[in-house]
């Protein structure tokens, strides 16, 4: 699989796997390890993840897998995220669901990252949520420390509106190099908000969660769902491919600002069909009969 140049030392594939339900696979080590091998066979090398995702266990979990398979690590390119806090058995600590972005948390935070995977660098850090209490420059700070000391070598965030993305930008020396956000054929605000717009100004790649819609544009029942469905099917038809997912893929991947979307299964057919849209591309009269029935009217 080609893949997207971020940075000097970050290279991403334009399909990622995502594990944030990765303890609902219930693979056990060594199945884990064999699924890994198989997602790395189809090309694909660049995992998200979070501190967070299984209540603080799933970087546990995935690490154990790393650490017993010497030099698989190196295989891989590792997204993972901070910031958000909740109560629960792994972090007792915290008495209330919040952001934290403070200099002390994300230092703190990568550096369990760190422990959790059995490396000594992460690949790229994002903050997870922005707290309305957020101050810049802590995160810069941070982001500075941990990069001197060569544990995280390159830095974006996640779910950040515009005005934030730039605000924490110009406080930063290193540049913000991704916003992971949600974004699908049913969910198109990063289209409409200027999100897009303004990555692709700043030639950073976006990444989307959700974007099958959290599985409602395969099986929902509203107007919306089953419009976009039919759209999707009709340009499937021009390439003779069958398969909602792999077009709905293909919808997002088309279009120009270079989205990488975020592919959270547990199973190999569904990775390889979001891996099978990479070559498929939508023309604009394509893209938007899809955008249109989203949206439900004609454009303007």
């Amino acid at each position: 699989m080609k893949k997207l140049e971020i940075t000097d030392t970050l290279k991403m594939d334009r399909v990622v796997h995502g594990h944030w339900r990765l303890l609902d696979w219930k693979l056990g080590k060594e199945g884990l390890y064999k699924f890994t091998r198989q997602i790395l066979e189809l090309g694909l090398s660049t995992i998200d993840t979070a501190d967070i995702y299984g209540g603080f266990a799933c970087e546990e979990a995935f690490g154990e897998v790393l650490k017993a398979n010497k030099g698989l690590r190196e295989e891989l390119t590792i997204v993972t995220k901070c910031g958000i806090v909740f109560p629960c058995e792994k972090r007792p600590q915290y008495k209330s669901h919040h952001y934290d972005n403070t200099r002390a948390h994300i230092i703190a935070s990568a550096e369990k990252s760190l422990e959790n995977f059995g490396t000594d660098y992460l690949d790229l850090l994002l903050i997870h949520r922005p707290s309305p209490f957020m101050d810049p420059a802590e995160v810069a700070e941070a982001f500075r420390v941990l990069h001197d000391s060569g544990k995280v070598r390159n830095f974006g965030v996640s779910n950040f509106p515009v005005s934030k993305f730039e605000m924490l930008s110009t406080f930063c020396e290193l540049p913000l190099v991704t916003n992971q956000v949600e974004i699908s054929a049913t969910h198109l605000d990063a289209f409409k908000d200027g999100t897009l717009d303004n990555m692709m100004m700043r030639s950073v790649y976006p990444m989307a969660w959700s974007p099958l819609g959290g599985g409602d544009l395969l099986t929902g029942d509203n107007d919306k769902d089953r419009a976009v469905r039919a759209a999707l099917l009709a340009v499937g038809e021009k390439h003779g491919e069958t398969r909602l997912d792999t077009l709905a893929y293909a919808f997002l991947m088309s279009h120009p600002s270079g989205i990488m979307p975020i592919v959270g299964s547990g199973k190999i057919e569904r990775i390889k069909n979001a891996v099978d849209a990479i070559d498929l591309k939508f023309d604009s009269e394509e893209w938007l009969t899809v955008l249109k029935a989203s949206i439900g009217r004609n454009l303007p």
